[in-house]
């Protein structure tokens, strides 16, 4: 059965307001006018129905009763974070490999929220919040939180680079790229994106103007 706390990703004890906000903040980053692609305009609409749905019954006290009711009818005897968090996990992939980018945060988060100890869950998110506007320090959150995790893995350090310059911090993407190219001394994809961040020659070791939502666009 599908639990509608875990479609908002909200607490069972979260107020209605809270219920609303969580669902203002999906709905508009998974709105399906977001979407030009047909079938990814197709799937964001059923979203946007499910997330709807859930506001409804949570935010109606008999509705929400009721469904209450039914999800300790259907509850396991014995949950396991760590195995309701691959679940998640699983369907945060899928949706990410379908270009559902909204979708695969929602799955992702629910999946760190049951179990905080995956760095690979935690990578993912970062990942999805990349393709998402206005979820980049979201994302940047994410990618932190992998990298204390599993510190001496090349691949985060290098999306966290990616993440930072979206962001427009160029001084600590590379930073987190020099790390990674400590690892990966010749890939090519880290060091062209620290050619980005480091000041060409002539410029008097001044930084190029940053880009992304702190700073000027290129």
């Amino acid at each position: 059965m599908t639990s509608y706390y875990d479609v908002l990703g909200v607490s069972r004890d979260a107020s209605d307001e809270e219920v609303r906000a969580k669902f203002r903040l999906l709905a508009r980053d998974g709105h399906p006018d977001r979407f030009r692609d047909v079938a990814q305009k197709k799937t964001a609409e059923e979203h946007f129905q499910l997330l709807t749905e859930a506001m409804n019954v949570l935010t109606n006290p008999a509705r929400r009763r009721a469904h209450d009711t039914e999800l300790e009818k259907n509850r396991p005897l014995s949950q396991d974070p760590a195995a309701i968090a691959r679940v998640y996990l699983a369907m945060g992939v899928k949706a990410y490999r379908e270009g559902n980018f909204p979708d695969a945060i929602t799955q992702f988060d629910l999946a760190v929220r049951h179990y905080d100890k995956d760095a690979k869950a935690f990578h993912y998110l970062g990942l999805a919040c990349m393709k998402v506007v206005g979820q980049v320090r979201r994302g940047v959150d994410a990618i932190e939180a992998a990298i204390k995790l599993d510190g001496n893995n090349a691949l985060f350090h290098r999306d966290a680079g990616k993440l930072y310059i979206l962001a427009g911090l160029n001084a600590k993407a590379e930073r987190h790229l020099e790390q990674a190219l400590s690892w990966l001394p010749e890939d090519a994809e880290t060091l062209k994106l620290l050619e980005e961040v480091r000041p060409k020659k002539g410029q008097s070791g001044e930084r190029k103007p940053p880009s992304g939502i702190f700073g000027r666009k290129a």
